[in-house]
């Protein structure tokens, strides 16, 4: 009788004991079309503006998902918080002015600037060198006998020509400028270019504000400021430099040039909900997707149904489904971490700070399965049966345990077709470098990618919650459920063992 006891307890602490009397399919089947559709319509709709990171459409969503977790009985999972905020920044101009012997020259109508690469500075210049079109290297030097140490330099774009060739536009592109001028100490730089672009009045967001090295301030300016530096001797070395003649020269010219910004700080985060394990609570799953889009654009709302509240929403149904298996008893034995991120527009922002900055240990976290776009059907595929498929990247990367379960496990349940175009190493839109996945997979995490395609209308605002396939979304999150539930309840970790290249 005590030999049975034993076995009995050695099963249960294992999880085979658990595992044989739970039923993962009556779980799966919580994940229904109409909580899918009710959910979309949230947080794709008029409320939530958008969802662009740092504004209030982010904030919205992120307490509806927030109080969705708690709803379902999730933990908070960020240290007693369920989000986990970072800083995002922007910046905001205050002035700018170019002035050249005491005449006054105007934003947007005769240079403006990219407020994001330049710095707050005000110069007083006294002498101007001109250098062609501004390139130093081995073929061709513009600044060959001439100073430009703590000067003002004025180069030409090559849309200064009429019809600039392609070789100047790849040769003598901006940064190419930029280097070279700050290769030879330039204090400052004039692109002569008299294709304008607007300069706003607030940059790009951005979230790294520690640089290596500060850029060199650059302005685009209008042939009406090059002539009044150079007067008359501007047509002369124009026309010498768009004839491939080497026209560097140094001109006096009183210019004063100003510009003053300011940084504001803003905030974004990602909404962590924990489902605590059993006997290998200490080892983690983790299932995410983004939720943030792109905003509202000139007073109309970019809704970003399938991108990406459709992996959002099915997120929420898989918490949903392994929160009633905990309540019924027969919870996984790993702690399973949902995961809303935020910032995958602008860069995989959400994902990477959290990869930067785990809750929980890297190591110790199996693998994440990502859900980003699966709500729509591929108009480009032509091939096998696109009203029941889903696209599967990177289950070969990392780990031989994964692209195995995950079809054995389809094979059983979900009978959908896996599409491994997107795992082509020669893959032209690289695909598996783009969604929120790969901050786990380059610190050596396995994951697994589940993305339905692109289609008409990816990032517009035509991407609505009414163009969803919702029984197809429901099949999809449906495998990705019982995936997530063999990797959380299996007695090993995934192995890792296949290089990260």
């Amino acid at each position: 009788m005590r030999i049975i006891c034993i076995a009995i307890f050695i099963m249960a602490s294992t999880g085979v004991f658990a595992q044989k009397i739970a039923n993962p399919k009556k779980y799966a089947n919580i994940i229904t079309v109409e909580d899918l559709k009710k959910n979309l319509y949230s947080i794709a709709g008029d409320e939530m503006e958008g969802r662009e990171t740092a504004t209030e459409g982010q904030k919205k969503a992120a307490a509806f998902i927030e109080n969705y977790f708690k709803s379902i009985g999730l933990q908070p999972g960020n240290n007693g918080n369920y989000q986990m905020t970072f800083p995002v920044y922007v910046d905001s101009l205050i002035n700018s002015s170019i002035q050249v012997n005491d005449e006054d020259f105007f934003r947007n109508e005769d240079f403006s600037f990219m407020i994001s690469s330049n710095h707050s500075a005000s110069y007083n210049f006294s002498e101007i060198v001109f250098a062609g079109f501004g390139i130093s290297d081995s073929t061709r030097d513009d600044y060959k006998d001439i100073d430009a140490k703590g000067k003002l330099v004025v180069v030409l774009s090559p849309n200064i020509a009429a019809e600039p060739s392609p070789q100047n536009r790849k040769r003598f592109n901006f940064f190419t400028q930029q280097e070279a001028a700050m290769k030879n100490g330039a204090a400052a730089l004039f692109v002569v270019d008299n294709k304008l672009n607007p300069t706003e009045d607030k940059s790009n967001m951005y979230i790294n504000a520690f640089q290596k090295s500060v850029s060199l301030n650059t302005f685009f300016i209008t042939e009406k400021i090059a002539a009044a530096i150079m007067k008359n001797h501007y047509a002369t070395v124009k026309s010498a430099t768009l004839n491939n003649s080497i026209a560097s020269k140094t001109f006096s010219a009183n210019v004063s040039v100003s510009l003053q910004k300011q940084r504001i700080t803003l905030q974004s985060s990602n909404v962590l909900g924990l489902l605590e394990g059993t006997d290998l609570k200490d080892e983690f799953l983790v299932i995410s997707a983004h939720y943030d889009h792109l905003g509202v654009r000139k007073g109309v709302i970019w809704y970003g149904a399938d991108d990406d509240g459709s992996g959002t929403v099915s997120i929420l149904q898989i918490a949903k489904a392994f929160a009633k298996a905990k309540a019924d008893g027969k919870g996984p034995r790993r702690s399973i971490l949902f995961m809303a991120v935020s910032g995958e527009e602008k860069g995989l922002w959400g994902s990477d700070y959290y990869g930067a900055h785990p809750v929980y240990p890297l190591e110790k976290t199996s693998a994440n399965l990502n859900v980003d776009m699966v709500g729509r059907i591929d108009p480009g595929r032509k091939y096998g049966d696109s009203t029941n498929y889903i696209y599967v990247i990177g289950d070969d990367k990392l780990s031989s345990d994964l692209k195995p379960i995950n079809e054995s496990i389809n094979k059983k349940n979900t009978k959908l077709e896996l599409d491994y175009k997107y795992n082509d190493p020669k893959d032209p839109q690289r695909i598996y470098y783009r969604s929120d996945h790969y901050n786990f997979a380059k610190r050596g995490v396995p994951i697994i990618f589940y993305f339905s395609g692109r289609h008409a209308d990816y990032h517009k605002p035509t991407d609505t919650p009414d163009k969803i396939n919702y029984a197809l979304m429901q099949k999809r999150a449906q495998l990705i459920f019982y995936t997530g539930w063999e990797i959380a309840n299996r007695n090993a970790m995934l192995k890792r063992d296949i290089p990260l290249n």
